[in-house]
Parts: C-alpha cells; sequence; structure tokens
C-alpha cells in the first residue's frame, strides 16, 4: 500500500475538540494547513482510512498516509523528504524513541489487534474454542496461509509461537503458505487457493469473501499494542500531534473496534 488521502468517519465536533486539545497542550493554536505524513503498518492503516477526511475537513490538515511491513516502513523512514507521524507496534515505536527518532513525550498507546482464523464465505466454520480444538482444525486443513515470522511483522513470529506451542510446526509447514495479510494473504483464502487463514483480525474484516472464524483461544492468544508518535523531525509537529490525540480520543473507540482492534481501557 502507497500514500493515500481516506475517507471518514468521526463526529466532527468530538475530532476538532480532539484537534484543539493536542493543540493547546503544546501551547499552539492551528495555523496554515498543512499536509500530515503518517507512516504506518499495515494491521493499523484500515483503521486510519476512517479518520484522514474528517480531519482534513474539520482541521485543515491533509493525511498522506504510506502503508507497509514494519521492515519496510523502518526502511523508508531516515530517506522521507516528509515525515510526521509514525504509527506501528509498540516494541518498533520503543526502538525508535530509543533511536532519537521521535519527538520526546509525544508518544500514545492507541489500541491491540489479535490473530483470528479466517476462511472462504460460505465455507462451515471450524472448531477454534479450545486449544485441542485448534490443533485439529490446523492439521485437518487442506492449506494455511499466515505472515512469515522472518519477514519483519510480528502476527508472523506469533503465530509461529503459537504453532509451536501446539506442537504441530513441523507437520502444518508442508501446506502453508507464507503471505503478508495485505499482500494477499486474505485475498487467497477469499479466492479458496488456502483453506484457512491466521493473520491479525483487523487485516482480516476488511476483506471481502471471507468470514472471521473468531479470534485464537485466550491461552493461546497473543495481542499486539499499536502505539503512535511524533517523527522528530515532523514539519508539523502541533497537526501531527492533534492527529495523534485524535486517533486516540475516546470517540475513537467504536472505529478501532469496528476495524478489529479493542481499546486498551477496555483490555484485560
Amino acid at each position: 500500500m502507497g500514500r493515500h488521502s481516506f475517507a471518514a468517519g468521526l463526529g466532527d465536533a468530538a475530532l476538532w475538540s480532539a484537534a484543539m486539545l493536542a493543540m493547546l497542550a503544546l501551547g499552539t493554536t492551528p495555523s496554515v494547513a498543512a499536509d500530515v505524513h503518517v507512516f504506518s503498518s499495515g494491521a493499523a492503516a484500515e483503521v486510519q482510512e476512517v479518520f484522514a477526511t474528517k480531519f482534513a475537513g474539520t482541521t485543515g490538515n491533509r493525511i498522506v498516509l504510506t502503508a507497509g511491513t514494519i521492515d519496510k516502513i523502518l526502511e523508508q523512514l531516515p530517506r522521507a523528504e516528509h515525515r510526521d507521524v509514525v504509527v506501528l507496534p509498540a516494541p518498533a515505536i520503543d526502538a525508535l524513541d530509543r533511536a532519537g527518532t521521535l519527538r520526546p513525550g509525544s508518544r500514545i498507546d492507541l489500541a491491540r489487534v489479535g490473530i483470528g482464523v479466517v476462511v472462504r464465505e460460505g465455507r462451515p466454520l471450524p472448531d477454534i474454542s479450545t486449544a485441542d480444538a485448534l490443533r485439529k482444525t490446523l492439521l485437518d486443513a487442506r492449506s494455511i496461509a499466515h505472515p512469515d515470522p522472518l519477514g519483519g511483522g510480528f502476527a508472523g513470529a506469533q503465530t509461529a509461537r503459537m504453532l509451536a506451542r501446539l506442537g504441530i510446526a513441523d507437520a502444518v509447514k508442508p501446506k502453508t503458505t507464507l503471505m503478508f495479510a495485505f499482500a494477499g494473504g486474505v485475498a487467497q483464502v477469499a479466492k479458496g487457493e488456502v483453506e484457512l487463514g491466521l493473520f491479525n483480525i483487523s487485516e482480516i474484516l476488511p476483506v471481502k469473501g471471507v468470514t472471521l472464524v473468531g479470534p485464537l483461544p485466550p491461552d493461546l492468544q497473543s495481542y499486539l499494542v499499536f502505539s503512535g508518535a511524533v517523527h522528530v523531525n515532523s514539519a508539523s509537529p502541533e497537526a501531527a500531534a492533534a492527529y495523534l490525540q485524535a486517533l486516540s480520543d475516546p470517540n475513537a473507540r467504536d472505529a478501532w473496534r469496528k476495524a478489529g482492534f479493542e481499546s486498551l481501557d477496555i483490555a484485560h
């Protein structure tokens, strides 16, 4: 996925209020409209489609979103001409913060997402209610797709650990296709080319032609917290902070939920 401007969905008043609060916290007021360049990994990119145009309409600041794998984003950041906001899994944000890449004090934890099981729309839903049930479902599946554990994303590594815990990593390897969700992994399930997929729930829901069976059983689930921060070289730090504040505002919880994420306020 490249750079886009997206359509939206928060109430104008709530979004404007969140943006204004962020600017006031920085001791600033809205000025000339700016392009806010956001770099985000795939799982959190879809939910930002809900915010971008509405944010532009209420603040005058246009969101330009660049999305990709974590490795791709980390590769692009140092040489990008414009970089204002970074939205990545918390461990990646931690590393960038330690390296001095992010504006001190600008980090905001946004939401968390778990891994889900997906099948083609219309197919019977397999049993994944317990670890034993999931083990049998995976062993019985004709083919499986999930992100590459070595490809830079956290979901692939989490899935690999889960398969190892179930003791079936070697058994399912010959029938497994390694592919990221936004690079066509879920689409392969929709086309019937793969029987069952394991991906971040937020990356399953936007794809047509598939059904989310459900999240992994609680004892096997791995949640990934997504965080955002302002880049230290941002040309529009006030607008960038306002965008992050809008993403983290309580009025945004429903949008995160519909995109497959869980609020950190209600997560247990």
